[in-house]
């Protein structure tokens, strides 16, 4: 296994369930991968950006569950938003069924306008006619989400204030860079078909602690994990892998090698010959990546009392009250008031910007959005970009993704980049893990079904 990430630890977890031997090799000190967090002198976690999941991702929850970390994770049925004019909405389910269970809250959404809900409104019924697959998202080489909804005749507000405000978000790409499929396929799943497929669960300790279960469970089933090991070479014999070889000219050998690297590492790792006999290695660099930011702020008193909070009309997206969320565990907070964490999704425009100037526009819109903020004092803040932090889930881009078993003998790919039919999300990755272990299990001749089957769809979505 190469790479710790969640493609990785979660195709090693299933593999020492189904009793193979399995050997993880990380480049870094710290399993985890792009899911991780830092810790600060003072004890402190730092996640290096905000992980969330959604009730309807299923097999990200069987891994969480894996790994003793499903207590870990709080959900949350009450997602709140707010404009700059201060005006409030809520998406939340009520009495109804499914697909009508946020008719309620969906009315009452304050900064959309009349037209605004109608236009979003036909969207959805066109969403809910197809269950989650319009046939314009079949036009060869994919539509954008931008093209889509402006066939719709989607107005300004509903495009900004509502589908740019969940797809940036879950996505990490822009409208007009996003392939409509996956775009629709987020609303279905997560809105309309299944009561609880909205629900927000968001980790209640720092990412790095969400996995302490990984290493355990594969050194308790006789495997191991190896940190600070990366791959420099694959060796390749009769078209098949021969072995890989680490620093200072050690090789391992093994019955199957799963690389759940990120596509960029995978593209520059396959040598001539193994792009040769998998052609899908070559198709790596046609698929983009896409960048998050995160910020932090420590204040010295509260200045936030929701969980969590989404901004419109803002550069920043989403406020995350880490002190809350971590309770009185994990040293959050543990020498000031408050620690909130800010998260900028497909944030092209910060890349270059240097730290001092994107932690002063922030705070600008925190002060904005929280009067409480503008009493209280800054204590640090810290800034940290992931320049690819995601695959670009651009249109067309499902013809790049290579399937996790290859044409060279014992390889197979793990990573949310590879063919899941999911964007870039953790969900993604743990499937991509799973189908990869699948893999490797058929191979053997030894089959076991170990993805999850989506969340049902219920109520009046199921009879639809």
């Amino acid at each position: 296994m190469i790479g710790g990430g969640l493609a990785g630890l979660s195709a090693g977890v299933a593999l020492v369930e189904a009793g193979w031997r399995v050997r993880l090799f990380e480049q870094r000190p710290f399993l985890g991968g792009r899911a991780t967090s830092y810790m600060l002198p003072n004890g402190e976690h730092v996640d290096n950006c905000q992980h969330v999941t959604l009730g309807c991702c299923t097999n990200l929850e069987d891994f969480y569950r894996r790994v003793g970390s499903a207590g870990k994770i709080k959900f949350f049925g009450r997602l709140v938003f707010q404009d700059p004019q201060g005006r409030i909405g809520e998406m939340r389910a009520g009495m109804l069924p499914a697909p009508f269970h946020m008719t309620g809250s969906f009315a009452t959404f304050a900064p959309l306008t009349l037209a605004d809900k109608w236009s979003i409104a036909r969207a959805m019924l066109d969403i809910l006619r197809g269950k989650g697959h319009t046939a314009d998202l079949d036009t060869p080489g994919g539509i954008s989400m931008l093209e889509w909804l402006k066939r719709r005749k989607q107005t300004t507000g509903a495009i900004e204030r509502f589908w740019r405000v969940v797809l940036v978000s879950a996505l990490d790409e822009e409208l007009h860079r996003t392939d409509a499929r996956y775009g629709v396929d987020v609303f279905w799943k997560a809105f309309l078909s299944n009561r609880g497929g909205y629900r927000m669960g968001v980790p209640a300790v720092p990412l790095a602690e969400l996995y302490a279960g990984c290493k355990a469970e594969i050194e308790r089933r006789g495997g191991e994990v190896n940190l600070r090991t990366p791959v420099r070479a694959i060796r390749m014999e009769n078209g098949a892998i021969a072995g890989v070889e680490f620093d200072g000219g050690r090789v391992e050998s093994a019955d199957a090698y799963i690389f759940a690297l990120p596509h960029p590492a995978m593209a520059e790792l396959a040598g001539d010959e193994m792009q040769r006999l998998e052609p899908g290695l070559v198709q790596l660099a046609k698929i983009g990546v896409a960048p998050i930011t995160g910020v932090h702020f420590w204040f010295d008193r509260e200045v936030m009392r929701e969980p969590f909070v989404t901004l419109l009309d803002t550069t920043t997206q989403w406020i995350f009250n880490k002190t809350s969320l971590y309770g009185s565990s994990n040293g959050a907070g543990k020498e000031i008031g408050q620690y909130l964490q800010l998260v900028i999704s497909a944030s092209y425009d910060l890349l270059e910007k240097p730290r001092q100037e994107i932690i002063d526009l922030c705070l600008k819109e925190l002060h904005q959005a929280l009067p409480a903020a503008r009493e209280a004092k800054l204590v640090k803040a810290t800034v940290i970009k992931e320049a690819a932090a995601t695959f670009s889930p651009q249109p067309g881009v499902d013809r790049w993704r290579p399937k996790q078993q290859t044409r060279i003998g014992k390889m197979f790919l793990a990573g949310d980049w590879t063919d899941t039919r999911w964007p870039a999300t953790m969900e993604g990755a743990v499937r991509s893990g799973y189908l990869a272990a699948e893999a490797v299990l058929r191979k053997a001749g030894t089959p076991k079904q170990i993805l999850q089957p989506d969340l049902p769809a219920d109520g009046l979505s199921a009879c639809l």
